[in-house]
């Protein structure tokens, strides 16, 4: 009997990518146009302007941070 600590057993495995995680590495190509376009639209009114710009950048700040202290953590266990 072999141990489960055998290399062929081990290579028997097969992991499947999980492509349904793989949809929030495409979020900064929704929100990088955003940021430009909201700008521009709201030039005439600056307050509205400066508050939203400042919220969705700080949206993909958070974002970013999510994305590497999530990798930290699998690359930890």
């Amino acid at each position: 009997m072999a141990s489960p600590s055998d290399s062929s057993n081990q290579e028997a495995v097969v992991r499947k990518p999980n492509m349904g995680r793989q949809f929030k590495f495409l979020i900064p190509l929704i929100y990088a146009p955003v940021l430009p376009l909201i700008r521009l639209s709201l030039r005439h009114k600056p307050v509205l302007r400066d508050r939203l710009f400042t919220a969705v950048l700080a949206g993909a700040f958070a974002h970013g941070f999510y994305l590497v202290t999530d990798l930290y953590d699998i690359e930890s266990k």
